[in-house]
């Protein structure tokens, strides 16, 4: 049997050509995540216990968000459900699913490994349980308090992540088991310090307990208009850095090597996305499998380019988490953490069972 020698250049044009091919590829997939956070906004704003015909919500958004009139008219209950029940409530189900899916990535790309996410490095628990405290502290005043319970939840992500990151790059083991077996028993720490915390917190205890379970029930655009600049400004910052996160894929020396301060854009990242982490458990509480399951997809579609998997891990991780909110409402109220675990850990599961030492892109 013979081969035919490729001509010279192919090779560079065949690489250009799979290059352009996924950037084509990319593109379809963020027009889709556009379209799907419209669908997923409408929708969310148009179920629940009291449906709301789908033209008249886009024309109450019409005539109070764009300033349009649409030539309809509407109760006032209506307008109330729309504008301060349901699209505070969409709009936090997406912020926090983008920046779950923005902190998801920046761990699985920094750590090189694709089981890396908030949930199982223990990021989120951290959080939850920086949450918890400041529910604990005698402090009076919404926005005091409010403040706090940020500061803590991300004191406690860093703390968290952190030590699971160091903790893990000394053990003997395998880099994929030592990571899993660290999580698991900084979680398990976590978990006991979130117990105790419950068990002192008297007249918090529901509070704490809506951090354990998942959900936008208490949302506002209060506590929206807190949590927003964070998570968006922090995975906007992410995005800048995305060629810091393209080098760390290619190992620390590597990445060395092309210029990047190792160290000092290791804590930045780390710290931007247990930021974001932070945010988003201060306000929905504990939700995991989001930083799993969609940056893992967007990078088996489109490549391990941070450049594209950020952004459009981003546009889905939103429509994820918006559209399991809706179904959490839909089957009655049940947390939204409830649904995104039926989702994420068979996936979970599956990843680990395809999983190798090491990051295989």
């Amino acid at each position: 049997m013979t081969t035919t020698p490729l001509p010279a250049g192919a090779p560079g044009r065949l690489a250009l050509h799979l290059r352009v091919g996924r950037l084509g590829r990319a593109g379809w997939l963020a027009v889709a995540g556009v379209a799907s956070l419209g669908i997923v906004l409408v929708a969310g704003i148009v179920l629940g216990t009291v449906d709301l015909a789908p033209a008249t919500t886009i024309a109450i958004l019409a005539k109070r968000l764009l300033g349009v009139d649409l030539g309809m008219t509407w109760p006032a209950t209506a307008e109330a459900i729309v504008m301060d029940l349901r699209l505070p409530r969409v709009l936090t189900a997406m912020v926090v699913g983008t920046g779950l899916a923005v902190a998801g990535a920046t761990f699985q790309g920094l750590l090189r490994n694709p089981l890396a996410d908030p949930y199982v490095l223990g990021t989120a628990s951290g959080a939850a349980l920086g949450a918890a405290i400041a529910v604990l502290l005698p402090v009076r005043g919404l926005v005091l308090q409010f403040g706090l319970l940020h500061g803590l939840a991300f004191i406690g992500a860093l703390g968290s992540v952190t030590l699971v990151y160091r903790l893990s790059r000394t053990s003997p083991l395998a880099p994929l088991t030592s990571l899993l077996l660290t999580g698991y028993a900084v979680g398990s720490l976590l978990a006991a310090g979130l117990a105790l915390a419950m068990y002192m917190s008297g007249t918090g205890l529901r509070q704490i307990f809506s951090f354990l379970l998942g959900g936008f029930d208490g949302t506002s655009w209060t506590r929206l208009a807190v949590a927003a600049p964070l998570i968006i400004g922090g995975s906007l910052a992410i995005l800048l850095r995305a060629r810091a996160l393209n080098g760390f894929l290619l190992g620390e020396e590597a990445a060395a090597h092309l210029g990047v301060d190792v160290k000092r854009e290791r804590v930045i990242l780390l710290g931007l996305a247990s930021l974001v982490t932070a945010a988003g458990v201060a306000i929905a509480g504990l939700i995991g499998f989001v930083g799993l399951v969609v940056p893992h997809l967007v990078r088996l579609l489109v490549g391990p380019n941070a450049r594209l998997v950020l952004p459009i891990s981003a546009l889905f991780g939103a429509s994820l988490l918006a559209a399991a909110d809706v179904v959490a409402r839909m089957l009655g109220g049940v947390p939204v953490g409830v649904i995104t675990a039926v989702i994420g850990a068979p996936f979970f599961l599956l990843l680990l069972r395809r999983a190798r030492t090491g990051y295989e892109l």
